[in-house]
């Protein structure tokens, strides 16, 4: 189990995390979010032991994380850590990559482990491709790859799939975090997309002013998300006497006490998503199909 306790960090004077406190069970995900500079790469870094803790404390079963005032060289074994710089080996493959940390002495196993791992990261056509003619994507998805080669306990990772193109993001995720849940390793992704989260994490934490605002299932945050942060963080929202309504949580109907006017519409696929004005605010709807602007519309609110 991972235990964070009472972490609190400044890089200068001004705190960047404090009093930040957590759990995560082996073989559980547990996602990051927050706005930018909110703390979430620093969080992740602490953890890995990249940085000295002056307070609070960072255990991985019964080993204490620590940084580099007490390890000559940064990190563990048990655990390792994707960042947003890749750090990889530019003029040499990417399987000679992905299997750069395992052993050359049994070399049937080494193949077949890189093999494996190459599947996983829908990298097998780009084996014997150098790493330095790769896009952005690719080059993630060999870090990931790489990272995962000595099979981790505990794996970190900062904004994953940033780099890589919507056609292969989201099967990307499935076999990723499939993965991780079939061999129970844990992950700590920090992101700023909805769909790293929905779907794959068993746990969220939300960050805001330094601290965390809100730890639950993604289900039930994304439910009830008290927080305007929290709400902007999976869709468009509305904020009605008081309440925060997503934007399908409202529906144009015949009449009703609620009146608005169409300041426009945005075509998004499934259906139109209409942003009006409501007591001088604005508010989305979604509708099924496009509206005039300046037009009246009357609403229902859903819960």
């Amino acid at each position: 189990m991972l235990q964070v306790k009472n972490v609190s960090f400044a890089y200068t004077k001004s705190k960047v995390l404090n009093n930040i406190s957590f759990d995560l069970a082996k073989g559980k995900t547990l996602a990051i979010i927050g706005e930018s500079g909110s703390g979430k790469s620093t969080l992740l870094k602490l953890i890995y032991g990249e940085f000295d803790l002056k307070e609070g404390e960072v255990w991985w079963d019964n080993k204490q994380v620590l940084g580099p005032a007490f390890n000559l060289i940064v990190g563990y074994d048990f655990m390792k850590y994707v960042a947003q710089e890749f750090d990889l080996m530019p003029y040499t493959t990417v399987e000679e990559n992905v299997g750069k940390h395992l052993s050359r002495f049994y070399p049937e196993q080494k193949e077949k482990r890189t093999k494996e791992l190459l599947r996983v990261v829908e990298l097998e056509a780009f084996a014997d491709t150098k790493v330095k003619i790769l896009s952005g994507g690719q080059k993630q998805r060999v870090a990931l790859a790489r990272a995962l080669a000595k099979e981790p306990e505990i794996l970190l990772l900062d904004e994953p799939f940033s780099h890589i193109d919507n056609f292969k993001k989201q099967s990307l995720r499935r076999s990723i975090f499939s993965y991780l849940r079939k061999n129970r390793i844990s992950c700590l992704v920090a992101t700023h997309d909805k769909n790293d989260v929905l779907g794959f994490a068993d746990d969220m934490i939300v960050l805001d002013e330094k601290k965390i605002v809100i730890k639950d299932t993604p289900q039930n945050i994304y439910c009830n998300p008290k927080l305007p942060l929290v709400a902007s963080f999976f869709e468009e929202f509305s904020i009605i006497d008081g309440a925060i309504y997503y934007a399908h949580q409202l529906q144009i109907v015949e009449n009703s006490k609620h009146k608005a006017v169409v300041k426009r519409s945005y075509f998004n696929g499934k259906n139109w998503l209409i942003e009006a004005t409501y007591q001088s605010n604005s508010i989305f709807i979604e509708h099924h199909c496009n509206l005039k602007p300046n037009s009246s519309l009357f609403f229902k609110l859903f819960q």
